[in-house]
């Protein structure tokens, strides 16, 4: 699901992940431990992750990394990992899409499209991030038992960040959608007991299996159900590419740019109208969004 951790990472080439591929990295050379934990992770048990517990770039890349000071300002709105690693799955395919409502059908079965046990799928592999600010916390995630507004996708994990957020910044994600099986009353994610007992796995009855799943975890179920979208954002961070394959200036600075700078908060390509201004961003003051030319 996440995008950038699959098998390739085994024994990848440069062009896969440049630290392991051609500078040998284990996954300990950055996630390093001590008394069993282990070091960076950025969507955690809790909203608030200590910067202790993470790993950056920083922590070996520092001081000025760029020949070209205009590159450099950058990284003061852009994450290292939105030049470097422009795309994810690039060897092996990506779940973008998973529907649960047509589990149970007999229908062909295939590993990257369907089965019955779990429903449909789509696969997708070299495909772009979904970009968002991002300051490294998330600002909320899903709880058993949370309601929402079936009219509108439920965003199951939103990152924490904004334009006026002088301490985050442009950040590559994997956007993972879905459809699943939820409370119509009580507007309640149920989450459906799938092997076991009356799991669904045996039996492709939805009514009993999400019963059975409310009453094992403890919530109240009105009988009801239908299905809603939900989408899971996987922060990007694997996969880096040798420098010769990072992002130029086109591939966000054009008419065609990877970038929604509207959906950012920006009013146009900061190229043309400004970047954002964080002069307050000492004073307690509310920082500005983009400035205006």
């Amino acid at each position: 699901k996440h995008g950038d951790l699959d098998e390739s990472l085994y024994f990848p080439s440069e062009n896969i992940d440049v630290h392991m591929g051609r500078l040998n990295f284990l996954c300990t050379d950055c996630h390093q431990t001590e008394d069993h934990e282990i070091k960076g992770k950025l969507l955690g048990d809790n909203i608030t992750i200590s910067p202790a517990d993470q790993v950056s770039c920083q922590d070996c890349h520092q001081g000025t990394i760029h020949d070209d000071e205009r590159i450099n300002q950058h990284t003061d709105t852009v994450a290292c990992q939105t030049c470097h690693v422009p795309a994810m799955a690039l060897k092996d395919p990506t779940k973008t899409y998973w529907d649960w409502s047509t589990a149970g059908q007999d229908l062909p079965e295939d590993h990257y499209t369907y089965l019955k046990i779990k429903g449909s799928f789509e696969y997708e592999k070299d495909i772009l991030p979904t970009y968002e600010w991002f300051n490294g916390n998330i600002a909320y995630r899903y709880l058993l038992g949370d309601t929402f507004d079936p009219s509108q996708p439920l965003n199951m994990v939103v990152p924490e960040g904004s334009i006026d957020d002088p301490s985050a910044k442009i950040f590559p994600f994997k956007l993972h959608v879905a459809n699943q099986p939820y409370d119509t009353v009580n507007d309640i994610l149920i989450p459906p007991r799938t092997a076991g007992e009356g799991g669904f796995w045996t039996t492709f009855d939805w009514p009993s299996a999400l019963e059975l799943g409310a009453q094992d975890v403890g919530l109240d179920y009105s009988g009801q159900y239908g299905f809603t979208e939900t989408t899971m954002a996987y922060p990007t961070t694997h996969m880096v590419q040798p420098k010769e394959n990072a992002l130029q200036c086109n591939d966000c600075h054009s008419p065609d740019g990877r970038l929604d700078w509207q959906a950012l908060g920006y009013p146009g390509d900061p190229m043309k109208w400004g970047g954002r201004d964080t002069s307050s961003a000492d004073s307690g003051q509310p920082v500005a969004g983009a400035s205006q030319p």
